[in-house]
């Protein structure tokens, strides 16, 4: 984590990132490093639909059509946090920790991390074996902290 933050110092990299089922727990991580306040820009727990559409401008008929936890929603919460924020990689996170909540067709587990870095947005698909809501949320931010280095090399 800390030689995540040093490189994004190094690299006058600002980042924001927008969460919903990780509850804050990204942010929660990256500003628990010393001098994370030169590279932290914001972050906003979007864990309602209401707060994806009023604070995020996700249309709500993406939500209706895909839901929530989609690709969909993921890539417009992402690209509307870099409109607010201004930061020079943005990250949005949407998805079912569980233990309750998942389908056959969205299952516990199914999260969806958004990442955009310029004009480049990506939003990748992933599938948690556990069905623990900590164990999801925990895997969710080491992915989302992968992605983010990548996005920084």
């Amino acid at each position: 984590m800390k030689s995540l933050i040093k490189l994004l110092i190094k690299r006058k990299v600002k980042i924001s990132v927008a969460e919903s089922c990780t509850g804050g727990l990204l942010a929660s991580n990256i500003t628990s490093v010393n001098g994370a306040s030169k590279i932290f820009n914001l972050g906003l727990i979007t864990y309602s639909n209401q707060a994806k559409i009023k604070i995020l401008k996700v249309n709500k008929n993406t939500i209706k059509k895909y839901g929530a936890v989609s690709s969909e929603c993921c890539h417009s919460m992402v690209n509307n946090l870099s409109k607010i924020s201004k930061a020079n990689i943005n990250v949005s996170i949407t998805g079912i920790a569980g233990p309750r909540g998942g389908t056959k067709k969205k299952p516990v587990g199914l999260v969806y991390i958004g990442i955009k870095k310029g004009n480049k947005t990506q939003v990748i698909k992933c599938l948690f074996k556990s069905k623990k809501r900590s164990s999801i949320q925990k895997a969710t931010v080491k992915k989302a902290l992968n992605l983010i280095f990548r996005a920084t090399k």
